[in-house]
């Protein structure tokens, strides 16, 4: 019986990058297809469905962010965005548009490998420890359900990434504790923080969830900043507790 593999989408403007991509990414057991610009990244992505997305900053006719843009309209489908540009603003405007990480150029391969792992694990990764056996936990008027990995406020579903939701998993299973940004990426994103600037991963993740969550982002009630810490979930309460 033939084993499913996952699809990556590579889109670089750069054959060479394209071919290394497309050449190692295979033989580590991935199906690759690409795009060499914005608008065939959009095409072939509609055409091909993949699992994640490696996606350029820099490219003709739509540059990697407006192709993140149109994608996170239509899909939560990962992404991990490669930019050679050295204005840290300009990194984190992709995670503000909803790409779920970064590679800074020029890489590594073997980094960008191990990224593309730890993201594909953790949107696929399920029960936390912490999490109620239904899987389903209500705060307020949002309900989480662990299992569907799904969330509502009110009746109205919420969609987040795949990063976003095990961001949130996380903060859950443990809610009342606080995490430093750098347990949060380890724990999420699965490595370790070499700069500080890697640590923003995690805050535009908190804003964006934030955003989607909150009633008031600016004066959150779910999603707290442990000052001189990290972040905490409120504590939830059990029923039965006091």
């Amino acid at each position: 019986m033939e084993t499913h593999k996952e699809k990556i989408l590579v889109v670089d403007d750069e054959a060479s990058i394209r071919r290394i991509l497309e050449t190692r990414l295979s033989m580590i057991g991935y199906d690759v297809v690409t795009a060499g610009d914005g608008e065939e990244a959009l095409d072939t992505f509609r055409k091909s469905d993949p699992d994640l997305v490696v996606l350029d900053v820099m490219m003709p006719k739509l540059d990697g962010y407006g192709v993140c843009q149109e994608l996170r309209k239509e899909s939560d489908v990962p992404i991990i965005m490669l930019t050679a540009l050295g204005d840290v603003a300009d990194r984190i405007t992709g995670l503000e548009l909803g790409a779920d990480d970064y590679v800074v150029k020029p890489f590594s391969p073997k980094e960008l490998e191990a990224r593309i792992r730890s993201v594909l694990r953790r949107v696929d990764k399920t029960g936390a420890s912490g999490i109620p056996s239904s899987g389903v936990i209500h705060v307020g008027n949002i309900k989480i359900d662990t299992n569907k990995r799904q969330v509502y406020k009110g009746d109205e579903r919420i969609r987040l990434t795949g990063m976003e939701f095990s961001l949130l998993e996380l903060l859950v299973s443990r809610s009342g504790e606080a995490f430093s940004r750098s347990e949060i990426l380890q724990e999420v994103w699965g490595y370790t923080p070499e700069r500080h600037v890697d640590t923003r991963v995690v805050d535009v993740h908190i804003s964006r969830l934030r955003a989607k969550l909150e009633d008031d982002p600016s004066n959150p009630e779910l999603i707290l900043t442990a000052r001189g810490t990290g972040y905490l979930f409120q504590r939830i309460i059990e029923p039965g507790e006091e």
